[in-house]
């Protein structure tokens, strides 16, 4: 009885693996399914001679380079940003060090998306550098709540600096709609994760919970230094702003007579209704969302899917800057944990 006892306890491990893995491959499937959907029917309406424009020349050549310049800035810029959290948790990691995860974490959400995110290869990652994985991983999710702070603060400012935009139609609706959902869950998490009586609850627990205590204790620590949420919001400001700045190079060199105050209100739209998990890369949301955003400028269908096409195929030529860091921290990383081994084991 116990060899059969011994034997169902060794292969419940792999049974478990196995069903992570088929559900992996159904939630890749659906992504995949549905981004081609929106594709298939925003190309239906498409008149592909309009998807890019007809002539080239250095100044467009010059305008791609540079949006490029400005993706691949907005990663290390985005690195110094999370390096201003850690310091909120008490913690001193170099931005090289950083910069490395990050576009790490890049390269593997953008050329990886069936295996590991790239934001829990960051998590894991610097718990292995710190050798405390609650402070990565509340880091990591802190840094990310501040996206939900700076991209509808671009979207409202914007639009007030460039009042016509409230009478934009759907435009309009679509960006003032993404801005008021993603300050509605930023107030909910804030709620939940500062509340002493929710987040606070797991300050000292030790098993998985502790990570919730992390994020609490790190909110509480960044709300009672109006210098440390200063410094963090002005480091995400800058990324988002080098995002936005990318997409109107973008815009431009595909001759989108788009106003830069609109790119401002709403590319961070964009930003926010892409990483909804519906599809792979945000393909087809991304350019959908730039359809309906930059329509009423004279932007068609074809020229929004050229311009989406473009952003994505940007951030992948950038995200190549991290396959080098990806490789190697993965040999490091498997060494400092094999070292931290024969050490607990002596």
């Amino acid at each position: 009885m116990s060899t059969t006892r011994g034997a169902a306890g060794r292969a419940r491990p792999y049974q478990h693996a196995a069903s992570h893995r088929r559900r992996d491959a159904l939630v890749l499937g659906l992504r995949v399914a549905v981004g081609g959907a929106m594709l298939t029917i925003l190309m239906r309406r498409v008149s592909f001679d309009t998807l890019f424009p007809e002539s080239a020349d250095h100044l467009t050549a010059l305008e791609v380079v540079l949006g490029l310049a400005l993706m691949l800035s907005s990663f290390v810029l985005a690195a110094w940003r999370w390096q201003r959290v850690v310091s909120v948790l008490g913690e001193h990691v170099r931005l090289s060090t950083l910069s490395g995860f990050y576009l790490a974490g890049q390269f593997v959400g953008n050329f990886l998306p069936s295996t590991i995110g790239g934001d829990a290869l960051r998590v894991r990652r610097l718990s292995v550098h710190l050798d405390k994985p609650e402070v990565a991983f509340a880091s990591v999710a802190i840094e990310r709540l501040t996206g939900f702070i700076i991209l509808p603060m671009l979207i409202l400012v914007g639009m007030l600096a460039r009042p016509s935009l409230f009478s934009e139609g759907n435009a309009a609706r679509l960006a003032l709609l993404t801005a008021g959902i993603a300050l509605a869950v930023l107030v909910v998490m804030l709620i939940l994760a500062a509340h002493p009586q929710v987040g606070g609850r797991f300050d000292e627990t030790t098993g998985w919970t502790r990570f919730i205590g992390a994020v609490h204790l790190g909110l509480e620590r960044l709300m009672a230094d109006r210098q440390r949420i200063v410094d963090v919001l002005v480091a995400s400001t800058v990324y988002q702003l080098t995002v936005v700045g990318a997409t109107y190079f973008a815009a431009k060199s595909l001759d989108l007579d788009v106003p830069l105050l609109a790119v401002v209100a709403f590319a961070p739209a964009v930003a926010a209704i892409q990483v909804l998990p519906i599809s792979l890369g945000g393909l087809g949301v991304r350019e959908t969302a730039f359809a309906v955003l930059f329509a009423p400028f004279g932007v068609s269908n074809g020229q929004a899917l050229g311009l989406g096409l473009l952003v994505y195929a940007m951030t992948l030529v950038a995200s190549l800057a991290g396959a080098p860091s990806f490789a190697t921290g993965s040999r490091q990383q498997s060494h400092q944990r094999e070292q931290a081994r024969q050490v607990r084991e002596a």
